[in-house]
């Protein structure tokens, strides 16, 4: 039986049941759209928040990176300016080829025959230590090359030096620049030719005339007597001489002088061209003018033909060695001159020497050795500031007419003698000085010398100054810086090769001098072969009991 329902009522019932649940859904959707809505914009802020952050990251990283790339670069550039550096420094052919020696040892049946220090006494050994004795050694062994003529590792230093210091060519010298100017002597000098040199030339020049037969024709530069110093030459004196001297075949002069004067060698180069002559300037105390502005232009640009340079005395070498530089342009047989060098120089040079110059032109043309000669510079302006404030110590500055070599400073005080003066220094602050003479002394500021060296010194003389020292160096009635014009009687090679006697001092007044009397330092000649002596130098020979006359 079919039982009808009733179905309105429940299908509105179900009706009612079913709107419900969509009214509901509906609402719930709508919310829940709403609240989707609201949660998809915090995520598209927390998005855009996230990309603003990744943004800024990445600027951040890419920063980063440009600074660590651009470290990279500076800690390369660095590191290759180091390298360069480095290499600058080693670039020391001599110096490697030793070092090579030392560290590849053989067995030596040759000389020297202290054989790496062995056969040396113990305590000399232990004085300059064993390394120094293993590296003493001459040429021809252990691929160290000769240096005459030059080869290997000698040639390549000397090569390197012409180039620091703008030369056609460079010869390393032993026995100091006295083996240069025996050299130019004998080899571009003979008997009887004239040159042109100064009162003040450093005694080795006129051993070399001795040797050539050449006579001096003397120019006699400024004197400086509130100093008790010679001065600069000047060009006009050089010009007037060559004038009245047609037959004088060379030019040849100190400069600067012992005391740091410089000449005008610029224009003395221009009048010696205009007479055609050659221009030898012997700059010994000048070898680091080329390596810093504040110093006065070497000769070697000036338009001198030949220059000599004392690297031991201020450049940093070790004692006794020299260079000696052939100019660009110069007028100058260079193969004589090499030649003279082959006789003078020892057939067994020592490679410790060689290799300390070599050593000193690497350190000079270095950043750290150009920093070193720039502190010498710095120092000497100092002390010469210091100096100006004191009351009774001066130093010598330059003048109408003349420079100075600023690190070369001369100072007096106006109570003492320069004698006086450095035995104050040197008993009383334990300080020693270059030189002192009647009126000043000379202290140099040396590549070597700290701010502190400087400061101490300063107060030193700053105590002196305020103290009353008194002074008896006068009683000695003793010169030191000779400063007499010599009358000449016989030339200097056939003075020295006559027969001769010895008298006493004060029988040789009179007599014509046979020998070279010349105290370092400076070295400038109080006598010469051919002199005549008179009283006037008398003062000057208070050491002296006998002097050597022409018979």
């Amino acid at each position: 039986m079919h039982i009808k329902c009733n179905a309105p009522r429940r299908n509105n019932s179900l009706r009612s049941n079913k709107f419900r649940p969509v009214i509901v859904s509906q609402t719930f959707d709508s919310a829940f759209r709403q609240r989707s809505f609201f949660v998809r914009f915090a995520h598209f802020k927390e998005l855009i928040l996230l990309i603003k952050l990744f943004l800024l990251l990445r600027n951040k990283f890419i920063n980063l990176l440009q600074k660590i790339f651009c470290l990279g670069y500076i800690i390369n550039t660095m590191t290759n300016v180091t390298r360069k550096e480095k290499s600058l420094k080693i670039k020391a052919p001599i110096v490697e080829a030793l070092k090579n020696a030392y560290e590849t040892p053989s067995y030596q049946f040759h000389i020297p025959g202290h054989t790496k220090g062995n056969g040396s006494l113990p305590e000399f050994k232990k004085l300059i230590g064993k390394k120094a004795l293993s590296i003493d050694t001459t040429d021809e062994f252990d691929g160290l090359g000769t240096l005459h003529p030059a080869t290997g590792p000698i040639k390549e230093a000397q090569e390197l030096a012409a180039e620091a210091f703008g030369a056609k060519k460079t010869f390393f010298l032993l026995n100091g620049s006295t083996a240069g100017n025996l050299a130019i002597a004998m080899g571009l000098t003979k008997k009887g030719q004239k040159i042109v040199t100064n009162r003040n030339c450093h005694r080795s020049i006129l051993t070399g005339m001795i040797i050539s037969g050449a006579e001096p024709l003397w120019l006699v530069p400024n004197r400086f007597e509130e100093w008790g110093i010679w001065g600069n030459v000047t060009p006009e004196s050089v010009e007037e001489i060559l004038k009245n001297n047609s037959d004088a075949s060379m030019v040849w002069i100190t400069n600067p002088t012992y005391e740091g004067v410089v000449s005008d060698i610029k224009s003395i180069s221009k009048v010696c061209r205009k007479y055609n002559v050659p221009l030898i300037v012997d700059e010994a105390h000048a070898c680091l003018w080329n390596f810093n502005e504040h110093l006065p232009t070497s000769a070697l640009k000036l338009g001198a033909d030949a220059v000599v340079h004392s690297l031991h005395k201020t450049g940093g070498s070790m004692s006794q060695s020299s260079m000696l530089h052939i100019a660009e342009n110069s007028m100058l047989d260079v193969d004589a001159v090499e030649k003279a060098l082959k006789l003078l120089h020892t057939t067994s040079p020592s490679l410790i020497l060689l290799a300390s110059l070599d050593a000193a032109r690497a350190n000079l043309v270095s950043p750290k050795g150009r920093k070193q000669l720039e502190r010498a510079v710095q120092n000497a302006k100092y002390l010469r500031r210091e100096i100006d404030k004191l009351e009774h110590i001066h130093s010598l500055k330059s003048d109408f007419g003349y420079k100075t070599d600023i690190t070369k400073v001369f100072i007096k005080d106006d109570r003492l003698s320069g004698k006086r003066l450095e035995s104050i220094l040197e008993i009383d602050f334990n300080i020693e000085v270059e030189s002192a003479s009647d009126a000043g002394l000379l202290i140099l500021s040396n590549i070597g010398n700290t701010r502190n060296d400087m400061q101490y010194l300063v107060k030193c003389l700053q105590k002196i100054d305020q103290t009353n020292y008194s002074d008896i160096c006068y009683l000695e009635n003793k010169k030191y810086m000779p400063m007499l014009t010599p009358i000449i009687k016989m030339t200097l090679r056939e003075a020295f090769y006559s027969h001769k006697e010895t008298v006493p001092k004060k029988d040789a007044i009179g007599r014509i001098s046979a020998e070279v009397i010349a105290e370092c330092p400076p070295g400038i000649s109080v006598l010469l072969p051919g002199e005549l002596i008179t009283e006037e130098h008398i003062p000057y020979l208070v050491d002296y009991e006998f002097l050597e006359v022409i018979k």
